[in-house]
């Protein structure tokens, strides 16, 4: 069985991810769409990582091969616990492929089995990204063309209960 993990923060989780998780599924026996804690990051995503596992479970839930986790494990060794061979990463232009490429010869390292597949983004999500969807959620702006329908609310109720802060 072909396991790959998609890692990331997916805070919150956009079209542009649900787009290469349709398409790296098909590729593989098994997808682990794995929450990354990241430890710089910790306390200041719009969501926990929780939650965002939650929200993720919610917009891939009829994708029979696709398993959704939280780990603050390294990536090289969260892979080798669930015994991957790839580790899929979306691109959505070449500033990404700098930093993604250096990842990916970081973790072949510290896990010679270990394959990194990169996809780039369709045209139309290239300019999606969690951030530019958290700074249009808080201006109230129409967000179904950025994140999948199953959580817009969601969204929706965290800014509004962030702003009673």
């Amino acid at each position: 069985m072909k396991t790959a993990i998609y890692p990331g923060s997916f805070d919150p989780i956009t079209l542009g991810h649900l787009n290469i998780i349709k398409r790296a599924a098909v590729c593989f026996d098994r997808l682990i769409v794995c929450v990354l804690v990241n430890s710089e990051k910790v306390n200041r995503g719009l969501f926990t990582p929780e939650e965002r596992t939650e929200l993720i479970r919610k917009v891939v839930a009829k994708l029979p091969n696709v398993e959704v986790d939280c780990s603050a494990t390294l990536l090289a060794e969260y892979a080798r616990q669930k015994k991957a061979c790839t580790l899929v990463k979306g691109l959505r232009a070449v500033s990404d492929y700098e930093n993604e490429l250096q990842m990916a010869l970081i973790n072949r390292k510290l896990n010679p089995r270990l394959e990194t597949m990169f996809l780039p983004s369709s045209a139309k999500y290239t300019y999606v990204s969690s951030s530019v969807v958290k700074e249009m959620a808080r201006y109230g702006a129409d967000l179904s063309d950025f994140v999948p329908r199953e959580i817009i609310e969601d969204i929706r109720q965290k800014i509004e209960s962030g702003r009673d802060r």
